[in-house]
Parts: C-alpha cells; sequence; structure tokens
C-alpha cells in the first residue's frame, strides 16, 4: 500500500505539476568584440570587452517533487529496516 502511494505521488509529480523555481543566481562572464574608442575605432579597430551578468539556476517543480517522494520512500523503508532489526 505504501509504496503505490509513493509511485503515485511520483507519476502525479512528474506529469502534472509545470513550470520551474529559480533556486540561485550565479555570475557569468561573457566577452565581446567592441569598437576601440577614439581614434583607433574610426580607423576599424576593435577590442574585447568583458561584462559580468548574473545566469538563473533553475529547477522543474515536478523533479523537486519527484525527489521529495523517493527520498520519503527511502526514509520509510530505512526506518521500517532499522526497527525490525534492533
Amino acid at each position: 500500500m505504501k509504496d503505490e502511494l509513493i509511485a503515485g505521488i511520483t507519476a502525479l509529480g512528474g506529469s502534472s505539476l509545470a513550470g520551474s523555481i529559480t533556486i540561485a543566481t550565479i555570475p557569468i562572464a561573457t566577452t565581446a568584440t567592441v569598437p576601440a574608442a577614439g581614434l583607433a575605432g574610426l580607423l576599424g579597430l576593435t577590442t574585447t570587452a568583458t561584462t559580468i551578468v548574473s545566469a538563473p539556476v533553475t529547477l522543474p517543480v515536478a523533479g523537486i517533487v519527484a525527489v521529495g517522494a523517493l527520498l520519503t520512500y527511502g526514509g520509510l523503508k530505512a526506518y521500517n529496516f532499522v526497527n525490525k532489526h534492533p
């Protein structure tokens, strides 16, 4: 009974929960070639410019629910095993 309940929750979470959650933002350096400043740029010379931007780290909601269900299932199995074999 318990195994079927966990399997059902995992399947439900995987199929019906859409979307994602942003859990963090990390800095990423991006480099681009841009025209040089002043007379050098007028002559067609270029330079590189590096900018730091923040990129979001997202996780799907269904994945979070599925992992939570599997961890709960594993915890329940471990608890039952420990109580049967003192």
